[in-house]
């Protein structure tokens, strides 16, 4: 009975070492696209879930989603609740532990237009392929079951921002649990169900739960690659704050034949407005705008180890001149930007009606940078307006109010969170670096900051520990956009660049 024993024990000891050998070496690739297929069925009906933050209703069928898929894969989970809709957090801990790693991933996403999609329902995924003339056409669903096309991609909103990188880890942890792999760490994924509302609810939670979110470090599975599509490391994220702003017109809307030359355009006036915060090569001209942001030669060196093709970037967005901030585009996304988002004042196109607008708003934000402060930042813009001779009111003016001041405009402002920035030379990059050159035979693409804003710094601050994001989804895949996609080749890069990083050692 002994030696039954000890057989069966050398034995599995045996297997166990040879299926871990075969994850690390040659089967990681195989494994990748096996998984991948047989996670098509899930993926649609996750991807399928209406996930707009703005419906709690929504959102609560995708904690729920949520919560079954990672307790199927050994997690325990808790609802960290919030003034709104709850945090989730699905904890995994394992014996021989020298770290624990906290995971980010985000679930809900960007409000949908549907006039706008080339397909009936845009939670609905659609596989497509490129024909000759450049158009994606819809294929049968099917078609996952057979040999895969890498360049096939899947439209569905959220496709890649960030349902996508979910569901990678997911099939992630499926190769690690079936081959009875064990990290060498304790896992931690915080799931956000609001981040394209800006977390406002993150920050609080981070403060309040920080001793369940206890880590050494945090990874983030969120973003596209660089603009090669080479396995790629973003090292830090730019804030942002977000203004609307609103010039007050005439009480209500007036006839531009009747009135026209007599009652000033709303419209006008906030596009006078605008022109005043920019030069016309695009740097902002608002007073300290760039203060306190200074680029080392060390730093250049970083920034030009990253190998962007301006010529191809201007070429593929069809413009012929940049923005002169930076001598390149590296540079340029390490100062705070002024954006504005959206215009309105009345009708257009076949809508367009002969009057004079009741007022025009501007949608703006402010991506920071680490160097930069939220509310120092808002208070600059809010300042430069001031000095234009506007009287800011923070909801609609009052008859006084309007008899009093000539230019008028309403300021609201929310700053969601801060940049964050982690140093290439710490722990966890060194710990990322490896596996990812593991699984794909080269060291990734190593970004100091990218352009897009997540909401890391509250976990970065409250809980002390770096951050570096992973981003594994194609470049262009229209996040935020209508017909966002995922790249199967992607997708299953996505599975093997997450399954590498899980069995890298301490």
């Amino acid at each position: 009975m002994i030696k039954k024993y000890l057989f069966l024990s050398l034995f599995s000891l045996l297997s166990f070492s040879v299926c871990s050998q075969e994850i690390m070496d040659d089967n990681l690739d195989k494994l990748s696209l096996k998984y991948a297929k047989a996670s098509f069925e899930e993926l649609k009906d996750f991807f399928s879930l209406p996930n707009d933050a703005y419906y709690p209703e929504d959102i609560e069928v995708n904690v729920k989603w949520c919560e079954k898929a990672f307790e199927k894969r050994g997690f325990k989970t808790q609802r960290l609740e919030t003034e709104t809709v709850p945090l989730l957090l699905a904890s995994r801990d394992y014996p021989k532990a020298k770290r624990t790693v906290l995971v980010y991933l985000q679930v809900d996403g960007q409000p949908v237009d549907t006039t706008k999609w080339f397909q009936d329902d845009p939670y609905i995924p659609v596989l497509k392929e490129k024909n000759e003339y450049g158009d994606w056409n819809s294929i049968d669903w099917n078609n996952l079951k057979g040999e895969i096309n890498p360049d096939w991609r899947i439209f569905s909103r959220s496709a890649s921002d960030a349902r996508g990188p979910d569901m990678m880890f997911l099939k992630a942890m499926d190769i690690i649990n079936d081959h009875v792999y064990e990290p060498n760490f304790n896992i931690k994924v915080i799931i956000d169900f609001e981040e394209e509302l800006g977390s406002p609810q993150l920050p609080n939670a981070v403060l309040e739960y920080k001793e369940q979110l206890a880590a050494d470090m945090l990874v983030i599975f969120d973003g596209p690659r660089h603009l090669s599509n080479q396995p790629t490391l973003s090292y830090g994220a730019r804030g942002i704050a977000t203004i609307s702003l609103e010039v007050i017109g005439p009480r209500t809307p007036l006839h531009s034949g009747n009135y026209g030359n007599y009652v000033p355009n709303p419209a006008m006036k906030l596009s006078q407005l605008l022109a005043t915060m920019w030069q016309e090569d695009g740097r902002v001209e608002i007073k300290g705008w760039y203060d306190g942001i200074t680029i080392s030669d060390d730093v250049k060196t970083i920034l030009e180890q990253v190998p962007d093709d301006e010529a191809q970037i201007q070429k593929d967005f069809g413009i012929t001149s940049t923005d002169n901030i930076g001598n390149n585009f590296q540079e340029a996304i390490q100062y705070p930007a002024l954006g504005i988002l959206g215009l309105e004042a009345a009708w257009v196109g076949k809508e367009t009606r002969t009057i004079i607008p009741k007022s025009a708003i501007a949608e703006m934000n402010i991506r920071l940078v680490k160097e930069t402060n939220g509310e120092h930042m808002v208070k600059l813009l809010k300042d430069h307006i001031i000095n234009q001779g506007y009287y800011l009111v923070d909801e609609a003016p009052t008859e006084v109010e309007r008899m009093t001041h000539d230019k008028i405009a309403r300021f609201n402002s929310k700053i969601s969170y801060g940049a964050f920035r982690t140093d290439f030379n710490t722990e966890i990059g060194a710990w990322l670096r490896k596996g990812m050159n593991r699984a794909f035979g080269k060291d990734p693409i190593q970004i100091r900051t990218m352009g897009g804003s997540i909401p890391i710094s509250p976990f970065v601050i409250t809980l002390d520990i770096p951050a570096v994001a992973v981003p594994t989804v194609n470049p262009d895949n229209n996040q935020h956009s209508p017909n966002e996609n995922i790249r199967l080749g992607n997708y299953i890069d996505g599975i093997k660049t997450i399954t590498a990083i899980l069995m890298q050692k301490f």
